[in-house]
C-alpha cells in the first residue's frame, strides 16, 4: 500500500488519528463523551437521509448535452437556441410518481421526465412526464389526487379503492388513466419512452411577440414496454432495473438520445380553438400544430455520487430564462410555487446553491441572505450591498429581460370553473381508444381488471360508466375482464408506437 495516500481529517480539516475504535476509560471502561469524532460519525449517520420527495421519490439521472439542430429564433430569444450547433450542458432525472424511494422501478405508473439546462442566462428546467397530459387540470386537486396514490392511513397499503373512487368523480382523468392502463403504462426503462413538458408554456422573441408552445422529447431508441407479467418477473429478480439499464448503457458508451420538438400556436389562436389549449388533460392535434424539430439531447455521463448529483437535483417549472415563460394553465400556475417550496422544505433554504443546482455559465447575484444552508459567500464582492434598493453598487434589475404582457380574460381572473359535464373530456380519450388495436384493448382491459380487483363493486361500476361515455365498447370490455380475470392471462410484448398517437 502506498504511503502517499491522503490524510484522514475531521470535517473541519484537522488530521484524525484513529477511525477504528472508540476512546474509553481504560480498556474495558465506558466510552468518553470527549471522543467527539465518534459522536460526529453517529450524528452524521442520523442525518444522512433527507426527506424523500413527496412525489417522484424514486428516480434515475444522468448528465449530458443538448445540441440545437434547427433555427427557432423567430419564436424565442432564449440564448440556448440562438444558433444551430450550439451545445448546452444539462442534467436529466426520470422517476416514478407514486412509489416511495424504495419502490420497484418497473411498476405501472406515470414516469417523470425532467431536464435542467445550464444556460448562459441561468438554469432552465423543463419539468414534465412521459405522457402529454395529466390526471387533473387544477392544482386545487393535486394534494387530493396524490393522497389516493399513497398508502392508506389505516392499512398502510396502496389503495385501488381510493384511486378509482377519485378518478370516477374526476372524469377529466380518463384520458390519462387510459394511457396508464395501456401498454405505455410500464416503459421498459427511461431510454425507451418519450417525454413531454405536458403543460402549455410560452415563447417570446426579440420583437416581444408571444407564442404558446408544447415541448416533446422524442425517444431515439424506440418505444418498448413491459406487460404486467413481464414486469412482475423483472421485479422478482431486481427492483432496480431502470437504474441498472440507464447506468450500464451510459457506462458502456451506448448513449441514449431524444429529439426535442415543439408545437407552436400563435398567441391569439388560443381564443378560437375548439378546446381549452391550457387544459393539462388535453393535447393539441398534430394535424393543426405539427411537431417542429429543435435539437437533440444526449446523456453521456453518469453521476459520480448519486446523492449529491441526483437526489439533490431540484427541478422546478419556475426556473425559466428570457424567451421562455408560462401560460394560464392552472396546474402550471400551481406548480410554479409548489415545486420550489418543496425543495426549500426537503433540501433547505439555499438548495439552488448546491453544486448540481447552481448555475454554471451565469453569474448568480441575488439578495437572499442567511438561514439554513448559508454555506457560501453571497455578497457580490461588496458586503455593504445586502439590501435593495441601495446606493452601494449592488446588483440591479435587467429591464431587457421583462417578458411581453400576458393576454388574459379580465372577466375570468377571479372565476372558478365547475367540473364539466359536457362531452369535452371524452373526445380525445375516444380518439385514443379508437386507434388501439384489438390486442392492445384486450391487454388494457385485463390491466384494469388487475388494478381494480380489490375495488368495491360500486366504484367499479362508477368508473365503468365513465368509460361508457368514452365508448360503449370500452366500458363493456372492462366489465367483462373484471368478471373473467385470471392472473395467468396476460399479454405478449409489444413495441408498436400506436397507443399514444391519438394523444399527440
Amino acid at each position: 500500500m502506498s504511503d502517499e495516500r491522503p490524510t484522514l481529517t475531521t470535517t473541519a480539516g484537522a488530521p484524525w488519528p484513529n477511525n477504528q475504535t472508540s476512546k474509553t476509560a481504560g480498556e474495558r471502561g465506558p466510552v468518553l463523551v470527549q471522543d467527539y469524532q465518534l459522536i460526529e460519525k453517529l450524528a452524521h449517520q442520523n442525518r444522512e437521509r433527507i426527506p424523500e420527495r413527496v412525489v417522484h421519490a424514486k428516480g434515475w439521472g444522468a448528465f449530458g448535452t443538448f445540441k440545437v439542430t434547427n433555427d427557432i429564433t423567430k419564436y424565442t430569444r432564449a440564448k440556448l437556441f440562438e444558433k444551430v450547433g450550439k451545445e448546452t450542458e444539462l442534467v436529466a432525472r426520470f422517476s416514478t410518481v407514486a412509489g416511495e424511494s424504495g419502490a420497484a422501478d418497473a411498476e405501472r405508473d406515470v414516469r417523470g421526465f425532467s431536464v435542467k439546462f445550464y444556460t448562459e442566462e441561468g438554469n432552465w428546467d423543463l419539468v414534465g412526464n412521459n405522457t402529454p397530459i395529466f390526471f387533473i387540470r387544477d392544482g386545487y386537486k393535486f394534494p387530493d389526487f396524490i393522497r389516493t396514490q399513497k398508502r392508506h392511513p389505516k392499512t398502510n397499503l396502496r389503495s385501488p379503492e381510493a384511486m378509482f373512487d377519485f378518478w370516477s368523480q374526476q372524469p377529466e382523468s380518463v384520458h390519462q388513466v387510459t394511457i396508464l392502463m395501456s401498454d405505455r403504462g410500464i416503459p421498459k426503462n427511461p431510454m425507451h419512452m418519450h417525454g413531454y413538458g405536458s403543460h402549455t408554456f410560452s415563447l417570446w422573441n426579440a420583437e416581444g411577440e408571444r407564442y404558446w408552445v408544447k415541448f416533446h422529447w422524442r425517444c431515439q431508441q424506440g418505444i418498448e414496454n413491459y406487460t404486467n407479467q413481464e414486469a412482475e418477473n423483472i421485479i422478482g429478480s431486481t427492483r432496480e432495473s431502470y437504474q441498472e439499464d440507464l447506468y450500464n448503457a451510459i457506462d458502456e458508451g451506448r448513449y441514449p438520445k431524444w429529439k426535442l420538438m415543439v408545437q407552436i400556436m400563435p398567441e391569439k389562436e388560443a381564443e378560437t380553438v375548439p378546446y381549452n389549449p391550457f387544459d393539462l388533460t388535453k393535447v393539441w392535434p398534430h394535424g393543426d400544430y405539427p411537431l417542429i424539430e429543435v435539437g437533440e439531447m444526449e446523456l453521456n455521463r453518469n453521476p459520480q455520487n448519486y446523492f449529491a448529483e441526483v437526489e439533490n437535483a431540484a427541478y422546478s417549472p419556475s426556473n425559466i430564462v428570457p424567451g421562455i415563460s408560462f401560460s394560464p394553465d392552472k396546474m402550471l400556475q400551481a406548480r410554479i410555487f409548489a415545486y420550489a417550496d418543496a425543495h426549500r422544505y426537503r433540501l433547505g433554504t439555499h438548495y439552488e446553491a448546491l453544486p448540481v443546482n447552481e448555475a454554471k455559465a451565469a453569474k448568480v447575484r441575488h439578495y437572499h441572505k442567511d438561514g439554513s444552508m448559508r454555506f457560501f459567500a453571497n455578497n457580490h464582492e461588496n458586503p455593504d450591498a445586502y439590501y435593495e434598493p441601495n446606493t452601494k453598487d449592488g446588483p440591479v434589475e435587467a429591464p431587457w429581460a421583462e417578458e411581453p404582457p400576458l393576454r388574459i380574460d379580465a372577466d375570468a381572473v377571479a372565476a372558478r370553473f365547475a367540473q364539466e359535464d359536457s362531452d369535452a373530456d371524452y373526445v380525445q380519450p375516444r380518439s385514443l381508444f379508437g386507434i388501439l388495436s384489438d390486442d392492445e384493448k384486450e391487454r388494457m382491459y385485463f390491466n384494469y381488471a388487475a388494478a381494480m380487483g380489490p375495488v368495491s363493486d360500486e366504484i367499479k361500476e362508477r368508473w365503468c360508466k365513465v368509460l361508457d361515455r368514452v365508448h360503449e365498447d370500452y366500458g363493456r370490455g372492462v366489465r367483462e375482464a373484471l368478471k373473467t380475470y385470471d392472473t395467468d392471462v396476460n399479454a405478449v410484448p409489444i413495441t408498436e408506437d400506436t397507443a399514444i398517437q391519438a394523444a399527440e
